[in-house]
């Protein structure tokens, strides 16, 4: 088996000059760079990935904690954070909370990430204040995605999900309606603050139009198509039920389209939908929405790790020259995605109108 010697022989330089030269640093010429490459190629020779970074104290892995992998939108944004850290010679190690309080305790501990991971990814996961200190204690660089926990040091990637609500009610109160119903999420089953922010959101639009928020029409159910669904059919058995439909999200607003038609009703004719997400299915079902970017979220999350975990080591050059450079600093707080109204044929005017 030919090794790092062997092709230190052939070039005519040390070993530490050969391992520089394969892993980009600067400090090699071109000419000694050309040298060792060359050298390595007739040996045949391969540098291992693992062995290079364990040579550096690094795993070369990057911890990602979701609370539902199956929901649109986290499996989204993994999978572009993944696509981007793998860019970067980076592997993902995937923890999934699942609303299993197990899970978490045993994830959100000292010995599960000590020494197993360079970094750590929070997708919407709201800390305790024991588990703050836990990451805390770790020292280890990291981003927050989406509304959650601020970490000391690490930046946050997000929307702004009040305004994102905001636009949502206020694209339905333009069209005339008044009695508008939120989908909101169960506390219980979510680890997140997003739910209380488009909450706000909803009610600041109302408020601004001079609608009173009225407690009977806002309903906490899962963040899911079911749970959309069970909502909007105890709205619709109310002696005087919505005109529109506001969903915190589209699988929600999904859930509530059904609902409408299941109880003999037309969407929008008789009660209008709208969203926030744009999910993929949003097109096909014609579902107005307020379009996050998720998958740009985990994309421009990952970047911002790049610097903090790799410098020349660990990030190809070629990296930086397809313009992924962090868009912001990392210390200084947190970065915001703009979102955009999309209407499509599930929201119209009241029939009054």
């Amino acid at each position: 088996m030919t090794t790092i010697d062997d092709v230190a022989r052939l070039a005519g330089v040390s070993t530490a000059t050969v391992s520089r030269a394969l892993r980009g640093l600067p400090t090699v010429s071109a000419a000694t760079r050309r040298r060792v490459l060359a050298a390595a190629e007739q040996l045949q020779y391969a540098v291992s990935p693992s062995a290079s970074r364990l040579a550096g104290g690094r795993t070369g892995t990057v911890a990602v904690v979701v609370p539902w992998i199956t929901r649109w939108f986290f499996g989204t944004v993994v999978e572009a954070v993944e696509d981007t850290l793998h860019e970067s010679g980076y592997d993902l190690l995937l923890y999934n909370l699942g609303g299993r309080e197990r899970v978490r305790q045993r994830v959100l501990r000292p010995t599960s990430l000590h020494k197993r991971v360079d970094a750590v990814v929070l997708v919407a996961t709201h800390l305790r204040p024991a588990e703050l200190t836990t990451l805390a204690a770790l020292d280890l660089p990291g981003v927050t995605i989406s509304s959650g926990s601020e970490v000391p040091g690490w930046p946050c990637v997000r929307i702004d999900d009040a305004a994102a609500a905001r636009t949502a009610t206020r694209h339905l109160l333009g069209l005339g309606h008044h009695r508008i119903a939120h989908l909101s999420g169960d506390p219980d089953e979510l680890a997140f603050t997003t739910h209380r922010d488009r909450r706000r959101g909803y009610q600041q639009a109302l408020r601004e139009a001079g609608i009173v928020p009225s407690p009977s029409l806002d309903l906490e159910t899962q963040f899911t198509i079911d749970g959309g669904h069970r909502a909007t059919v105890e709205l619709l058995a109310r002696r005087e039920p919505p005109t529109a439909i506001f969903a915190a999200c589209d699988e929600m607003a999904m859930g509530a389209m059904r609902a409408v038609r299941d109880a003999g009703l037309r969407v929008p004719q008789d009660v209008s939908v709208v969203g926030i997400d744009d999910h993929d299915l949003a097109g096909v079902l014609g579902l107005s929405t307020v379009a996050q970017p998720a998958a740009e979220l985990g994309r421009v999350a990952a970047r911002l790790l790049l610097d903090p975990l790799g410098g020349p080591d660990l990030v190809p050059p070629q990296v930086h020259r397809a313009g992924l450079d962090p868009p912001a600093d990392p210390a200084s707080g947190s970065v915001i995605l703009p979102t955009r109204l999309v209407v499509r044929d599930s929201t119209a005017p009241p029939r009054a109108h």
